[in-house]
């Protein structure tokens, strides 16, 4: 690992966040404010991206030498793909069994999402659409913006650590990228009802996620897999929070306790199979 690389990268990816989190801080509040609000949230996940292609140039190095892109097909593609509404099911039931949580499959968020759905369609065609919405927004758009961020974390970051144990690889890039979001946090991304707290939460979330995405980019031996697991998980994990109330941010779906809890067992099974490969 080249020290001086990893430090210009890091401040290549984090300053224009931080100067990003001013901005959002000072928007407008309302209409226009929100959608300012929106595409510079939206913007910031090409920032890691051009950071690796900045810092590659400063270094006189392949601009995407590092990050592991690759269109061989194989079949961790397609799990990895699937494994995601799996997980974020999971996520749904664990949130069920959070401190004063309950199923409220009538509740407004529901009824505003089915009204844009054909009429008599009831809850299980709701949740399949979604799903198979989900799953279609993942592997595309989604996917183009989340390879913004995974062409750094789990193409770049995990080059420069590729002599450590998946456990420290984890734990190292995990926390860069849960970091690197809390200018994002502070503004009430992901946790607007505790957004200090939610910085915590959501380094925390980084850590326990990245084993996943670290395991299928090794297995896949491309970074575009877990770009596509990672915009599956934006589009997929929000249904806990259409069908669970009280939404308590800090306990509810996937930047929740609840999606915590999951992932961690993932975790587990995760390292056990690496274990067996290794």
């Amino acid at each position: 690992m080249n020290s001086k690389k990893l430090i210009t990268f890091l401040l290549l990816a984090f300053l224009p966040v931080m100067g990003i989190g001013l901005a959002i801080h000072f928007a407008p509040e309302g209409g226009a404010g929100a959608i300012i609000t929106g595409l510079l949230t939206t913007g910031c996940m090409l920032i890691p991206l051009l950071a690796v292609i900045l810092t590659q140039l400063i270094f006189k190095e392949r601009i995407l030498g590092d990050i592991g892109l690759s269109f061989k097909l194989n079949r961790w593609w397609l799990i990895g793909w699937l494994l995601i509404p799996v997980l974020s099911f999971a996520i749904l039931g664990v949130s069920l069994l959070m401190p004063g949580a309950h199923w409220a499959p009538d509740g407004e968020m529901v009824r505003r999402a089915m009204a844009q759905m054909p009429a008599g369609i009831g809850l299980g065609g709701f949740l399949a659409l979604s799903t198979l919405s989900g799953l279609l927004a993942g592997a595309t758009i989604n996917a183009v913006l989340a390879f913004g961020e995974e062409a750094a974390w789990r193409g770049w970051l995990q080059k420069q650590f590729e002599n450590k144990s998946l456990p420290v690889q984890s734990l190292i890039i995990g926390s860069i990228w849960g970091l690197w979001h809390f200018p994002l946090i502070l503004n009430g991304h992901n946790y607007p009802q505790h957004p200090v707290a939610g910085v915590f939460m959501m380094v925390l979330l980084c850590i326990l996620m990245t084993p996943l995405l670290l395991y299928f980019r090794k297995k896949s031996g491309s970074v575009i897999v877990p770009a596509i697991m990672h915009g599956s998980v934006n589009a997929l994990v929000g249904i806990s929070n259409l069908l669970v109330e009280p939404a308590n941010d800090l306990l509810i779906g996937g930047p929740g306790l609840a999606g915590m809890l999951v992932f961690l067992l993932t975790d587990l099974v995760i390292f056990a199979l690496d274990a067996r490969k290794a």
